[in-house]
């Protein structure tokens, strides 16, 4: 997050490995402010040339197709079109669990105007397409422009709203060129923003500042035949079925500290069931030696796992996504805040996690921003802290005092087994407080419909799951809470709309330092939670499994999801 991740995605959903971010557990190597001046290195990574070369690694994953263009997908950095799209910036995750942002395509990661609202990047020397052609900035800035085209639709799109004439630009298929995006030549390009934003290098990690040869788009056909700036390129892909990657010969190591490019080739077995997964890697044999699930361990296979032979490969993350009861606050009675904050009384968390998986599932959450992100703080607002078990007694109180009139609230979320046991763990707290809870099961894509879309009449109540896509408060307020994410494909699923919180929003959008824009996200989130819009459930812990034969296999402190680019293979 899928799906889901608008300004952004998305709900951390199981098929969240091939594009969803994440909170964190401690704190991060670097911010934006001390990012701007990261440069590249000249040769590649003592780590990069140490890692096991040869062997072909096998990913298996839920999702039943891989999307490579770049202007829809919403793909972390550091999975699945990272080994085939290179970026402005990447990330690098570090053996000690830290991430920072580096240079990708570009030579640094970016230096800012004196008043922080434009951005310089310089292209490395090298770079090349998979058919050999040489990558320039007008590459780059065709790729971004694309994104705003309507027929590309979904993908992660900060950027729409912070480029200068973004509101007014529907992308180049008519001619049409954004002048916020400079190119004064093949080495250089140039973003002029519509005020400061500190975050920006982070931004131009996302797919679509990568590079698409405009001469070779085919927007009917990008999905699955991408051009390959990357080590890999997709060598083969069989419908529902399974995608190959093998060796880009254009790309240089020594252009690139993000990646190591160990496998010799990658397939992505597509349309695996979780379950069977989990158990095809605990067995260990053939190709599943040289493979990795990248959905999550499901609840069931989790205590199995962690008593056989295969707790060596089990790999679990920090404190990650936030998992979130949203209210939405448009619908009748809803709007009532002491009915909202019964609701969060009577919820009862422990059952919730014990639907999940129990302790290994994640920590009882509390706030809005998640553990690891810098600034987060701790605070009571006299609902936050009950116990996990919840309040009955004072949920009642609240709605005896909110003159409830009792009627059915509908409970929407997604139809796979995990989730509905989660919702019977919400269901059940909500109803000893009196209140009653109907579960409406709906497919992803129906249920996505439902609550993104529409005048929200159709639910009162759902389940999600949220991981910022770059490590910022801003990550975790603004997509969730902001009023302009009501609707239209936008994850404020609780409908929220309050013109202070709107402020603080953009007042710390737009601070360039760090200490005082955190400041302002910790005013918003105490502002927030206090109307009481979603309940914080758990802080999600992602469990992931990986044959013998997988070596480099690590989870940073963020993203709660392995690199794919550093994995290898033992000979």
């Amino acid at each position: 997050m899928n799906h889901a991740p608008r300004t952004t995605r998305r709900p951390a959903r199981r098929v969240a490995v091939t594009g969803i971010a994440v909170a964190v557990a401690a704190t991060l190597a670097l911010t934006a402010c001390n990012a701007n001046s990261q440069a590249a290195d000249d040769a590649p990574s003592a780590e990069a040339t140490a890692v096991q070369q040869g062997g072909e690694l096998h990913i298996l994953t839920s999702s039943s197709a891989i999307n490579w263009d770049p202007a829809t997908s919403q793909n972390l950095a550091i999975t699945t079109l990272g080994l085939v799209e290179r970026r402005l910036t990447s990330w690098k995750t570090n053996a000690d669990g830290t991430t920072e942002v580096v240079p990708d395509l570009a030579t640094d990661t970016g230096t800012p105007s004196d008043d922080g609202a434009s951005w310089t990047f310089t292209l490395k020397d090298g770079l090349r397409f998979e058919d050999g052609t040489p990558i320039t900035a007008a590459d780059v800035k065709y790729s971004v422009e694309r994104s705003f085209a309507p027929e590309l639709s979904g993908g992660l799109s900060y950027h729409k709203n912070l480029l200068e004439g973004a509101d007014e630009y529907s992308g180049p298929f008519q001619g049409d060129e954004l002048d916020s995006i400079e190119t004064p030549d093949d080495k250089t390009i140039v973003f002029h923003l519509d005020s400061a934003y500190g975050d920006w290098p982070w931004i131009v990690s996302m797919p679509a500042f990568g590079a698409v040869p405009e001469a070779k788009d085919d927007i009917q056909t990008y999905t699955t035949q991408p051009v390959a700036t990357g080590p890999y390129r997709v060598a083969d892909t069989v419908e529902g079925t399974s995608v190959t990657l093998e060796r880009n010969p254009e790309w240089d190591p020594a252009t690139d500290e993000a990646r190591t490019a160990g496998p010799d080739s990658v397939v992505f077995e597509l349309s695996q069931d979780e379950t069977v997964v989990a158990q095809r890697l605990i067995a260990d044999s053939g190709d599943d030696a040289s493979a990795f699930g990248a959905t999550f361990v499901p609840p069931a296979q989790l205590a199995q796992v962690q008593q056989g032979p295969a707790k060596d490969r089990l790999v679990t993350s920090g404190p990650g996504a936030l998992a979130y009861l949203a209210i939405n606050t448009g619908a009748e009675g809803l709007d009532d805040l002491d009915v909202r904050k019964a609701i969060s009384l009577a919820v009862d968390k422990n059952a919730y996690r014990v639907a999940s998986g129990g302790e290994i599932a994640g920590d009882f959450a509390t706030t809005l921003v998640t553990p690891g992100i810098p600034g987060r703080e701790e605070y009571s607002n006299g609902v936050n802290d009950v116990a996990p078990e919840g309040d009955v007694e004072q949920a009642e109180a609240l709605l005896d005092d909110a003159g409830w009139s009792g009627r059915e609230l509908r409970l929407v979320v997604t139809d796979d087994a995990p989730t509905l046991a989660q919702a019977q763990a919400v269901q059940q707290g909500l109803e000893r407080a009196g209140l009653k809870v109907k579960i409406v099961p709906q497919a992803d894509d129906v249920w996505t419909e439902t609550v993104t879309q529409g005048d929200g009449s159709k639910y009162d109540l759902t389940l999600s799951s949220w991981q910022p896509d770059f490590p910022s408060a801003n990550g975790n307020i603004q997509p969730l809470f902001d009023s302009s994410q009501v609707g239209d494909g936008g994850y404020n699923l609780a409908r929220y709309s309050n013109p202070e919180a709107d402020d603080l929003i953009e007042r710390a959008t737009e601070e360039t330092d760090v200490d005082a824009a955190a400041a302002l996200w910790v005013e918003a989130d105490q502002l927030i939670l206090g109307d009481a819009p979603v309940v914080p459930l758990i802080y999600t812990k992602n469990s992931f499994l990986h044959g013998s034969k997988v070596e480099n296999f690590r989870i940073p402190d963020f993203p709660a999801y392995p690199n794919y680019m550093q994995v290898s293979l033992a000979p």
